[in-house]
């Protein structure tokens, strides 16, 4: 008969051999005389040994589990076990307790073998032991949506799957039970030691799931990582701590966690929580790594590409980078790209937009300008922003005001003050003007000998140029395969390459890249022959040894 098919009854019928067992020593003689009582009895009758020495059968079934993988009898103690599940709340409770312990301690599939020395047959059996998993992980979903016992029921739940989510196949069966989102509720910041027992062993259960995929996509859909956060920052339980760091530093690369932590402000939490006496080495291992990476991320976030691309779209948010000094310091300059672009579009973001967190950071990232460009204020002037940023003065959205306290750098058209202050940025931006117009002397337009096209200083980088290091020649390819000859109708170039790699097209593009390099122009200070070279092979001393041999020729030779 086919394994699926078998039912806890059929199972329940057969005869097992435990006086074998206990030839071979895999059970005792006390053993012996347990099962002799209890196979093969009515349910009442069970139920009423378990009652009496409840423990010592336990023992027993446990004994049998770990030490005996003879098919059948596997089977057998599993559907006993399964038939205990359908008993009272003190008989579910202590059964799956004891399944859990069990499931979690048996040795790997590889590792499985008959104590008699004969191979299992892992297949069937696993698909056995799967099946009475998935029901075991299907009735604590179960107890955590509706718990059999008010107080017992889903710290029971909690426990168990703390020790059976080790276990891929449970981990898959708990996902696609919905199981994930029923573990949310249950974090959150604990004071009693039964409530802190409880949201450990949840955590628990999170750190587990999140070293599964599918888990943590769907942890991504919740509001999971708030609650950790919540629960990171007012916790004073060592252990608490150490199992929801490492659950943020696993969920720190995957997704779009690391944004959302470090919008939630985790790199200040972690700050304080490394000020902090700990003692466990694996948490503060784990603080220095989730530290590491959370400054990974807020460079990597803070890119002026990624800021570009966010203003262009229009989707301005509250990341990372709007706040953050070292972005507005290292990346000011280029804010004057193409005429002031980025302004430009901020500014049309306030005339054209009604999301007020878009018009809120707008704002701000206006005023950050002023203070950290040397003209700021008077070329946001120029650009007529004040206009656009009064009209937003009045705004009702409780999100848009606050931040025009920021923006108390455009109000500078009261009192003399700050007439004077317009002044000096008026002189400071004919500073900076003049200096740009320097600049703009200096990126005229040269022409890259290699490769003949123009470029700036600016523009030139090690990929810019596309040349051939070689000459295009007339002879066999290095591969010695062929000559190349000419036929009647092939054009005066058919058998001629470039010697640097094989291109046999005069126009082919060139095979190798690197920064532009100019024809020689004299500076200033050089010396009379500074820009002279051998125009046969760009030799630029002197007394170069020639790059060509020949016969020796005399003065006297005509």
């Amino acid at each position: 008969m086919d394994h699926a098919e078998l039912t806890t009854e059929q199972v329940l019928k057969r005869d097992i051999p435990w006086e074998t067992y206990m030839t071979t020593k895999l059970i005792s003689g006390t053993g012996l005389q347990l099962l002799r009582r209890y196979d093969n009895r009515s349910e009442s009758h069970r139920a009423q040994l378990l009652d009496d020495d409840g423990p010592s059968y336990v023992r027993v079934f446990v004994s049998i589990l770990r030490d005996i993988y003879k098919e059948e009898t596997v089977e057998y103690v599993l559907a006993l076990i399964d038939e205990m599940l359908t008993g009272n709340w003190f008989i579910q409770e202590k059964s799956c307790k004891i399944l859990a312990s069990i499931v979690s301690a048996r040795p790997k599939p590889q590792d499985r073998f008959f104590a008699n020395g004969e191979a299992s047959n892992s297949k069937s059996k696993s698909t056995t032991i799967d099946d009475v998993l998935k029901l075991l992980v299907e009735w604590l979903c179960a107890q955590l949506k509706k718990p059999s016992h008010p107080s017992r029921g889903v710290p029971v739940a909690i426990n168990c799957l703390a020790a059976l989510l080790k276990e891929p196949m449970v981990r898959s069966s708990f996902v696609q039970a919905d199981g994930v989102k029923l573990l949310t509720p249950l974090i959150s910041p604990a004071s009693t030691q039964q409530s802190i027992q409880l949201l450990y062993e949840t955590c628990l259960c999170v750190w587990l799931l999140s070293y599964y995929e599918p888990a943590v996509e769907y942890l991504a859909t919740t509001r999971t990582l708030p609650r950790l956060i919540d629960v990171v920052k007012s916790s004073t339980k060592e252990k608490v701590v150490r199992v929801v760091v490492l659950i943020l530093r696993n969920l720190l690369p995957k997704g779009n966690f690391a944004a959302q932590m470090i919008d939630l402000g985790l790199p200040q939490v972690v700050q304080s929580l490394k000020a902090q006496a700990w003692s466990d080495e694996d948490l503060l291992e784990g603080l220095n790594q989730l530290e590491e990476g959370l400054k990974d991320n807020i460079k990597r976030l803070s890119s002026f590409d990624k800021y570009k691309q966010e203003v262009l779209l229009g989707h301005l948010d509250w990341s990372p980078m709007h706040k953050d000094p070292l972005f507005w310091r290292d990346n000011i300059t280029n804010f004057e790209e193409n005429d002031f672009q980025i302004l430009r579009v901020l500014l049309t973001i306030l005339d054209t937009s009604s999301d007020p967190r878009a018009l809120a950071v707008a704002c701000f990232d206006l005023s950050q300008f002023i203070q950290y460009h040397p003209a700021g204020r008077v070329i946001v002037t120029d650009l007529k922003a004040k206009e656009r940023v009064m009209k937003l003065m009045n705004h009702e959205n409780t999100e848009t005001g606050p931040v025009h306290a920021n923006f108390e750098a455009l109000r500078y058209l009261r009192g003399a003050a700050i007439a004077n202050t317009l002044k000096t940025q008026k002189n400071t931006h004919e500073e900076w003007r003049l200096r740009k117009e320097k600049e703009k002397e200096k990126e005229k337009e040269k022409v890259c000998k290699r490769c003949k096209q123009t470029y700036t200083a600016s523009s030139n980088s090690s990929s810019s140029c596309r040349f051939h290091p070689s000459f295009f020649v007339c002879r066999r390819h290095d591969d010695q395969k062929r000559y190349y000859e000419l036929g009647p109708d092939d054009p005066p170039y058919a058998s001629k390459f470039y010697d640097c790699c094989g291109a046999e097209d005069p126009d082919a593009s060139g095979c190798t890249t690197g920064f532009h390099v100019s024809y020689y122009e004299l500076g200033p200070d050089d010396l009379p022959y500074a820009a002279k070279f051998y125009d046969c092979c760009g030799a630029e001393d002197a007394d170069a040894s020639g790059c060509t041999t020949g016969f020796h020729v005399s003065y006297d030779d005509d």
